[in-house]
């Protein structure tokens, strides 16, 4: 009898087959192990090194928009923790910080990676100067009082106050400032604020304007800017837009 060839017969080869079958198998199931394994080392690893890893952690805070404040103030305000993870540095808390500084309107803080804090900031712009305390303080235009001054800017309207006047009439007062148009600025001397309905505007030259609040400031600016030119009066009355009045 003819001796068969090895690897022809046909039940070895059946043995192969079912051999190749088994291994394709048993690499199927491992091969989604391998890869789960993989994929939790490649995220475990991006996470440390993230929250972790000295090699993405603060080292240094950058602050732009000042000028009335310095860089340092803000930086000292801010206190940004150095060497801690940028991601786990809390912006939010940061912002709190950096705008409760009396000057700052508003601040944005984000993260510049790999390992910068940048801090981009608003600083209030004083519309007028009010005496507290035998002090000159800047006033924004929404009536926060937030620096000092030796002397009062000449550009800058004086708002003076009375044993009445509240924070609320303060804020009123800075709105108006802040609805007047730069040249009819320019004119006022001071406004006097007595109450939240009580405000008025005294001009360089001595005429006066009764502004009441500051509700319609934008309109009123317009009204009384052409009863100026239009009626010559030393008292001027707008604090009904609509029914100005004038008197001697």
């Amino acid at each position: 009898m003819a001796s068969r060839m090895p690897g022809r017969d046909p039940a070895d080869r059946s043995r192969r087959r079912f051999a190749r079958r088994q291994w394709a198998r048993r690499w199927l199931a491992w091969r989604y192990v391998v890869a789960v394994l993989v994929l939790v080392a490649i995220v475990g690893g991006g996470s440390w090194l993230v929250y972790f890893s000295s090699w993405l952690s603060v080292k240094g805070v950058e602050v732009q928009g000042v000028g009335l404040l310095s860089a340092t103030q803000v930086r000292q305000a801010a206190a940004v923790p150095q060497g801690e993870a940028l991601a786990r540095v809390d912006l939010d808390r940061v912002r709190a910080r950096v705008e409760a500084l009396a000057a700052v309107r508003s601040a944005d803080v984000s993260r510049q990676w790999p390992d910068q804090v940048l801090i981009d900031v608003e600083e209030r712009v004083a519309v007028a100067v009010v005496e507290i305390g035998g002090r000159l303080q800047g006033m924004d235009a929404d009536g926060v009082v937030f620096r000092d001054y030796a002397q009062a800017p000449p550009e800058l309207p004086r708002v003076e106050t009375g044993a009445t006047t509240g924070s609320e009439a303060l804020r009123e007062a800075a709105l108006v400032v802040a609805a007047l148009p730069a040249d009819l600025r320019a004119k006022v001397d001071h406004v006097e604020a007595s109450t939240i309905d009580e405000i008025s505007l005294q001009l360089r030259d001595g005429r006066t304007v009764e502004w009441g609040s500051a509700e319609d400031s934008e309109l009123k600016a317009e009204v009384i800017a052409d009863l100026l030119v239009a009626r010559k009066a030393q008292h001027y009355d707008v604090s009904v837009p609509g029914q100005p009045t004038t008197s001697g």
